[in-house]
């Protein structure tokens, strides 16, 4: 595991407290996105297919904290579009450590040299570099050349000065293991502190749907990934719990817990999770916690995440099985996540109808929605736009 000592400690400290309270909802992660503009248009993502004048917009700084302290999370990881675009980032950033939480700012480090000089090396502050893999793939993957070497070279710089690093990889469809391991060995002699792996979501509005990995296809991508490990005797260092990654290798069957990684944007909290962007919005955090439908979303609950594999939703699933189950999770970390054999049985299917019959209902309250009356569904408006 990538993540230092006095963070895990603060975590753990946090659960058990939450635990100790009697509650049963508490966010491990918050999302705070303070825009979607972007600079860079990659095929795999969603956030950008936001009309103009929404791209446009910005989270103001009292905002930003005022979600901070509402959900009061430990770690806070700042997405976006680039959120190095947004001018009251420093600010943003200089007020979260004041509260001592733990910042992951994600970055595909296109501006990362030239604002460098305005962050200060911290335990508790992280660049989170977005790499997809080695440049071919990395380069492929954003839909431009040359982004690979810009983001090597200010990992390398960072590093230098201090900084806590990690890398951000997505996983697409059509990826080699080989090629795989290849970069996170490739990650590790550059010096990151970690990586942070996940299979791609499929967002509906994402210009390439032919990306993103069906969920068996993932589950034997990572056995494939993890069996390369250990012909390499490389050990890396994924920013992830054993269970987590025995659960992207198929051993176990998890169900998402959307409200361990809750989002706050410019709309406000968003519902359930980041990667569903048309459920709708709460005003508060606890109204988000109160008035979500949180049984509806998840494994065999939703058409939408039948796919889904992302930390930001199991992660935090895999991290409760550990306290509940800490002797399996120490034996997985020492063992690594099972390679051979059956995947884990997944969970049923609640919805009543086959996908090609369901209707997802369209909320009215979304952004989406409201950008153009004439549009049937937010579907049909990212289509027009791709």
């Amino acid at each position: 595991m990538g993540i230092p000592a006095i963070q895990q400690y603060t975590i753990a400290k946090y659960i058990i407290g939450q635990k100790l309270r009697g509650n049963k909802k508490y966010p491990l992660v918050l999302m705070l996105e303070p825009l979607f503009q972007c600079n860079l248009a990659c095929a795999g993502c969603g956030k950008i297919e936001y009309p103009k004048d929404i791209l446009q917009q910005r989270l103001s700084v009292d905002k930003a904290l005022q979600a901070v302290d509402e959900c009061n999370a430990p770690v806070v990881s700042i997405p976006g579009g680039e959120p190095l675009i947004h001018k009251d980032m420093p600010e943003i950033v200089q007020g979260i450590l004041a509260r001592k939480k733990f910042i992951y700012l994600c970055t595909n480090a296109i501006l990362m040299l030239k604002k460098m000089d305005d962050y200060e090396p911290s335990p508790y502050f992280t660049w989170s570099v977005h790499l997809d893999g080695l440049q071919e793939e990395h380069d492929k993957s954003v839909c431009q050349d040359g982004i690979f070497d810009k983001a090597t070279e200010a990992i390398r710089v960072a590093l230098q000065r201090g900084f806590r690093v990690t890398v951000n990889c997505t996983l697409f469809d059509g990826e080699v293991p080989e090629r795989v391991a290849e970069f996170f060995d490739y990650c590790m002699e550059l010096g990151v502190e970690g990586i942070t792996v996940s299979p791609g979501y499929s967002y509906e509005f994402a210009p390439n749907q032919d990306v993103f990995l069906p969920r068996n296809k993932s589950k034997q991508l990572f056995r494939d990934i993890f069996r390369e490990g250990r012909k390499r005797a490389r050990k890396w260092a994924l920013n992830h719990s054993s269970l987590y990654l025995d659960f992207l290798a198929g051993n176990q069957s998890y169900q998402c817990t959307p409200w361990s990684n809750v989002t706050y944007n410019i709309f406000g909290w968003q519902k359930p999770c980041y990667l569903l962007v048309d459920e709708g919005y709460a005003d508060s955090y606890q109204a988000l916690l109160d008035e979500t439908e949180w049984d509806n979303y998840g494994t065999g609950r939703n058409p939408k995440c039948d796919n889904c594999m992302a930390h930001c939703g199991y992660e935090g699933t895999a991290v409760n099985d550990a306290f509940r189950h800490p002797l399996k999770a120490l034996l997985t970390a020492l063992r690594g996540p099972k390679l051979d054999g059956e995947f884990a049985p997944e969970l049923p299917i609640l919805y009543r109808q086959q996908r090609s019959e369901q209707a997802i209902p369209v909320h009215v309250d979304t952004p989406f929605a409201a950008q153009n009356e004439v549009d049937s569904t937010p579907a049909d408006s990212a289509k027009k736009r791709a």
